[in-house]
């Protein structure tokens, strides 16, 4: 099964990560001391990949991209799919191949899926904690550098949507910018000069509301408020452009926000601060 994502070359990753793990471009590096000490050429493996913790899985199509790469015919069995929620104890993943290829490759394999499921769960605790409201959960651009993609794909797979990908895709205005340009409503005009089409703009105050709409800002992302707030806000913007609640917002206060009547709630933790899920790989001798 072909795993793509725009923007994104799974083959160039795991290169580059057995690269990093290999020492490839190091003196004495270019393989596994370990395994090629230890274990026959010839010797073969199976293997079973399953969750200790109730998760909503992501990664496995890395995951088999890892061991495929040292072992072309390995057998591969994925037994969930990503987004699937699963219960502690389930089977994810199935291999038979190269012993020495499933050691080199396990590592790799398991701290991609254990990282994309931690997000994909956390996304999902959020989701659910904001209940039977309208409101979108999206991400930021707070991912561990190299990851972004793999991590906006976690929170796809967990029920959220995306941000922007990056800093090309739209303008967002904030307070660095707006505290150059003067004012929030020039920080906006010059945005909209310059042919940008999606104008993001921070707004703090109840106040800055009107002065961006006017401008042109086609979102508001308002930040920091209090229900109470919010709810004025989204009163006074009337559905003019899409309304984002952000900034210390907790799986505890997510439903209030939520419920205020902005389009989206955006959580950085989800990718910034998400644990590890808690996913094993057992081998056992052919």
């Amino acid at each position: 099964m072909t795993f793509e994502l725009t923007g994104f070359d799974l083959e160039r990753f795991v290169a580059d990560t057995f690269a990093e793990d290999l020492g490839e471009t190091l003196e004495g590096g270019g393989h596994d001391v370990t395994s090629e000490s230890v274990i026959p050429a010839e010797a073969r493996f199976s293997g079973v990949m399953d969750s200790r913790d109730p998760i909503t899985v992501a990664g496995l199509p890395i995951a088999e991209a890892f061991f495929r790469h040292l072992d072309p015919d390995m057998t591969i069995e994925r037994l969930v799919q990503d987004g699937d929620r699963v219960a502690p104890g389930t089977d994810l993943m199935r291999l038979e191949g190269n012993a020495r290829a499933m050691l080199t490759a396990e590592r790799s394999a398991l701290n991609t899926v254990q990282h994309l499921s931690g997000i994909a769960t956390m996304v999902r605790e959020y989701v659910d904690a904001m209940g039977d409201t309208d409101a979108v959960l999206l991400d930021t651009r707070k991912t561990i550098p190299g990851l972004r993609f793999l991590e906006k794909y976690a929170v796809r797979m967990g029920g959220g949507q995306n941000h922007r990908m990056g800093l090309w895709d739209a303008a967002m205005i904030k307070d660095n910018h707006v505290l150059v340009a003067g004012n929030v409503g020039e920080a906006v005009r010059r945005a909209v000069e310059a042919g940008v089409k999606e104008i993001i703009c921070e707004v703090d105050r109840i106040d800055q509301i009107e002065p961006a709409l006017q401008a042109g800002a086609t979102r508001l992302l308002l930040d920091n408020m209090e229900p109470d707030a919010l709810r004025e806000a989204v009163r006074l913007v009337d559905g003019r452009v899409p309304t984002e609640a952000s900034g210390g917002i907790t799986l505890d206060t997510i439903a209030a926000k939520a419920a205020t009547g902005v389009d989206y709630v955006s959580v950085g933790r989800l990718t910034q601060s998400a644990p590890a899920a808690d996913i094993g790989l057992d081998f056992t001798p052919l």
